[in-house]
This record gives C-alpha cells, structure tokens and sequence, in this order.
C-alpha cells in the first residue's frame, strides 16, 4: 500500500514552474492512478487532509479532484468521499462471427445476466416497419435489456423482432439467438453499422455513466437463410468496455489451412 503521505509530498512534485497548482496535483493523483500506486476502489483522504499535506489550499485541492471526476478518473460518493474510479474490464468483440452477447461472455469465462426493461408484443414504430419489411398494421415483438458481464453493466440493448419469427417474447429467457435456434429461426448473417455517440442521459444512468459519456452506437439487421430480416437490434455500448476487432484479408491472399472466421 502507498504511503499517501511521502506520495503526496510536495518536495517530490510541486514546482513553481510546472504550471497552475491545481494541475500539478492532478498531474501527480493521475500518475499514482495509472501507475496503481493508488489502487481502483481505494478511498482518498479528504480534502482538508490533502491540502495539509501538500501545503495547498482547499479550494484548489477541490478544483483538482473535481477535474480528475469530470475525466472518470475519480469517482465522488456522498457521504463517504472520494475514491479512485474502478477498473474497467475492456472486452474484445470480433467483428466476423455471428454470435449473441451470452455466448460471447461465456466464451470468455464471464458471467453474463440482463436486466430486463421491455419485453412485449407493441405495434411496430415507422423505423421498425422500414427495416423489419411489415406493414403497418403488423406487430412486432421487442426486448429491451440492460446487458451485464460479471455484475458490471455493458451495454442497453433493444431488438425487434416480427411476431411470427418470435410469437412469445416471454420464451427469451438469457439468449435470444438460442431462442430462436430452438424456433428454426437463427440469423446466418447480419450486417452491422457502429457509429461514436455520445451517451442520453437515460442510457448513461443505465449504464453508470455521466451524461454525453462516449459510447458506440450499434445497429445490427439479421437475416435467415432466405434473406429475410430477423432481427433489428439498436444497442448502446459503453466506449470504455469494448474494443471492436475485425481480421482483413488481401484480395486473392491465399488462407493459411485451419483458419475460420
């Protein structure tokens, strides 16, 4: 465990030549974070304890905190203090296979769950009716969900589906690709657009997030074999969980033997 006092120290770091004060404190609480002398989790003193250890005033120990909160490098609790933000667990999600939110954090040994927040047969918005190919008059089946990977929120996702393709919305109980497996129904392919957003405030307190945090925008359009639409999902992913990888191939480079996508 550091010793938050010869860390703190202001010999070890304050110089009248570095810049504002407040930014040199921020500068060395950022450094202990990164490196992990100050670990995820870990509370830090309070304010007045700061300043009397740096020689600082509380007004500019506030103005730095505040500053490495803003970036989510802190969080803030009331009542309790300040503590250093938790470690995120980045996950890496292949962009070449076809394959459900459960079955991807099974295959990397987390535990996934959902917390459900609309799961009904609805008459279809005019975006469902375009990219569903219904008429107006068809319903549609949706599943909205709050995706978790070992406790930790992930993403919000929300899928439409036509009724006939998923006629009990309720059969969904973890994987909606396994339900529709067991329909006859699975998607073979899909095509996805991810796009940089900036999160509602809605999907952010979802996701434990501040408000216009980054995010990632995902629409997926899922086919049978036949090329009929089976799915439309629209999902918000937190931007500091995921990382998105595809494999590219030259044109015409020859595939080494045992490679699969």
């Amino acid at each position: 465990m550091t010793d938050i006092r010869t860390f703190l120290n202001p010999e070890n770091w304050l110089s009248r030549d570095n810049g504002p004060r407040y930014v040199q404190l921020r500068r060395r609480l950022q450094s202990g974070i990164d490196s992990g002398q100050l670990p995820p989790d870990s509370p830090l003193p309070p304010e007045r304890d700061i300043a009397t250890l740096t020689n600082l005033s509380r007004v500019t120990v506030r103005k730095a905190i505040q500053a490495l909160a803003a970036e989510g490098k802190i969080v803030q609790r009331q009542g309790s203090g300040s503590f250093v933000a938790p470690r995120v667990q980045k996950v890496e999600q292949s962009l070449s296979r076809l394959t459900s939110f459960t079955e991807d954090m099974a295959r990397r040994g987390m535990a996934s769950h959902s917390q459900w927040l609309e799961r009904g047969t609805f008459m279809p918005s005019p975006e469902e009716v375009v990219a569903l190919g219904l008429g107006a008059d068809h319903s549609v089946a949706r599943l909205s969900r709050l995706r978790m990977a070992d406790d930790q929120p992930m993403a919000v996702e929300r899928a439409s589906l036509p009724v006939d393709l998923l006629p009990d919305p309720e059969m969904v109980v973890r994987s909606l690709y396994e339900a529709l497996e067991k329909l006859g129904n699975r998607p073979v392919r899909a095509v996805q657009r991810i796009s940089a957003i900036n999160m509602s405030a809605h999907d952010a307190e979802l996701l434990h997030e501040k408000p216009g945090s980054a995010g990632l925008r995902i629409e997926r359009t899922s086919y049978l074999p036949g090329g009929r639409v089976v799915e439309f999902t629209r999902s918000i992913y937190r931007g500091d969980a995921y990382d998105f990888v595809a494999e590219l191939r030259l044109k015409n480079a020859p595939q080494s033997k045992g490679a699969h996508i």
